[in-house]
């Protein structure tokens, strides 16, 4: 979609993923509580890599600033982590807080995460110390009772297969064809521009649990570029290190509950007045006709350098492109999308497709990557003509469908979608419907499911379905109307499909 609703606005004007992956233990203490005490979970693991857990307790006098440290017993190495300042010298890791936790009181409790690697055994290490004091003292660590052990499953699905593109397929890394299948959760493409926060709504283990729970297997979540680089002015509590943070938590815990993640570029930067402008300044506070050559690329660039270890993460370009609202012809209209630059009716140095392209592969991410097509991604008429060169080959085309489109029956998917998804995957990153009912829906669903292909609904919000179609009344999962239609839908579905 464009935006959130307009009440919201107005009130502020590589590696090979396995299907069942070993979960080492909770590490946990069993005695009398010592001066600090850590819990250490690998919550996901495959061939050559794993993310970990930890959640650090302290037990006495308040501290102004923490510093964990541990050794690895096995050659481990981080790779990336969040919440914390990892760093990594021989077998010694260190995690000293972020400016915005340093604080952690008598009692408090303070969780950070990391993506590493490993060879052989992935030993969990014996030791932790907080400020230099050894935690756990005094006490055995022993397996969490009601942890199942390296055996048993994972969590709610685990972690969220690496991706590639084979043909028109989307494929894990044993070549089985996947599809995305589930959700949009829209908040961080505005809620940090309009000084309101960085999510709309809980993102907590829960309300991540309740969109699985609806045995969706993706969720797209849409972002701000100025928020991610902090820059245009953005709250600095809302922008920066801690907007990166906050979206890298999230995108692990989507990963834990088995669901690959989807980070799309929805809001952007550049002064865009012309047909069907969304907003008259420059600031990413709206939907603009095309990515901007000032922080476009350089917010992929970023992005990519922050999850180019992980291959499950799915990268949306941009979400809605318009260059033919402001371009006299069709053609102008693609060559903009694609090659960007000076383009007629856009004020500002366009970043065309090819632009983001080479920004995320210059960093040697292999991500998959989806590109929408003219008329806020419902044109994709041109989509083959046009593509992309892509080094690595893992590009998608991305498609939104609601009931008021052009494109919006089963001949025009016909006529366009059906000769695009027979060269490339074919994601429906959005589609839904204004009525409160779930009638068109139905419709897609059913063409999707025909032609083997992958949609998110829009949007897990709580917002009133009159403003925008959202699927939920509450963030437990409770359905609307026109959500009911999805989960229902997405439960009948049989597994892998």
């Amino acid at each position: 979609m464009r935006h959130p609703p307009r009440s919201g606005l107005m009130a502020v004007a590589g590696a090979t993923a396995l299907l069942t992956t070993a979960i080492v233990p909770v590490v946990t203490a069993q005695a009398a509580a010592p001066a600090c005490t850590v819990e250490y979970s690998v919550t996901g693991q495959w061939d050559a890599g794993f993310q970990a857990a930890v959640k650090i307790t302290n037990n006495a006098a308040a501290l102004s600033s923490w510093r964990l440290t541990f050794d690895f017993p096995g050659g481990q190495q981080v790779t990336q982590g969040w919440n914390a300042r990892w760093s990594q010298s021989g077998s010694a890791v260190t995690a000293a807080n972020e400016s915005w936790n340093g604080t952690l009181g008598a009692g408090a409790s303070v969780s950070a995460g990391f993506l590493g690697s490993f060879s052989g055994a992935n030993a969990v290490p014996a030791v932790f110390k907080l400020n230099g004091t050894t935690c756990n003292a005094g006490t055995q660590p022993t397996p969490d009772p009601t942890d199942p052990g390296p055996t048993g499953p994972p969590p709610s699905g685990g972690t969220a297969p690496a991706l590639h593109v084979e043909g028109n397929r989307l494929v894990d890394a044993g070549g089985r064809t996947r599809r995305l299948l589930g959700v949009n959760r829209s908040g961080g493409e505005f809620m940090c521009v309009q000084g309101r926060g960085i999510w709309d709504g809980p993102v907590d283990d829960a309300a991540i649990r309740a969109i699985a729970d609806w045995q969706a297997d993706a969720v797209r979540i849409p972002l701000n570029e100025e928020c991610w680089l902090g820059v245009a002015g953005v709250a600095p509590e809302y922008a920066g290190a801690h907007y990166i943070s906050a979206v890298k938590e999230l995108v692990a815990r989507v990963e834990a509950h088995g669901m690959t993640p989807v980070v799309d570029l929805h809001w952007t930067h550049g002064q865009y007045t012309g047909n069907s402008a969304g907003c008259s300044d420059a600031a990413a506070t709206c939907q603009k006709p095309m990515p901007d050559a000032q922080y476009s690329p350089s917010f992929w660039t970023s992005v990519a350098n922050t999850f180019k270890g992980d291959q499950a993460v799915v990268f949306d370009l941009f979400n809605e492109p318009y260059p033919d609202r402001a371009t006299s012809t069709t053609a102008q209209a693609w060559q903009c999308w694609r090659d960007g630059g000076t383009c007629p009716g856009i004020g500002y140095q366009v970043a065309g497709m090819q632009d983001l392209v080479d920004a995320v592969r210059a960093t040697g991410a292999r991500n998959v990557l989806m590109l929408g097509g003219l008329a806020y991604s419902n044109d994709l008429s041109q989509w083959p003509a046009y593509r992309p060169t892509d080094p690595v080959g893992n590009l998608a085309a991305a498609y939104h469908g609601y009931n008021f489109n052009t494109c919006s029956s089963e001949s025009c998917w016909n006529s366009t979608l059906a000769p695009v998804a027979a060269q490339v995957p074919l994601i429906a990153g959005e589609f839904g419907e204004n009525t409160c009912g779930h009638s068109f829906v139905d419709r897609v669903m059913k063409w999707f499911d025909d032609h083997g292909l992958s949609y998110l609904g829009w949007t897990w919000n709580t917002w009133d379905c009159s403003t925008g179609p959202s699927l939920v009344s509450s963030y437990d999962g409770t359905p609307t109307a026109y959500g009911a239609g999805l989960r229902d839908h997405l439960r009948a579905l049989t597994p892998l499909t």
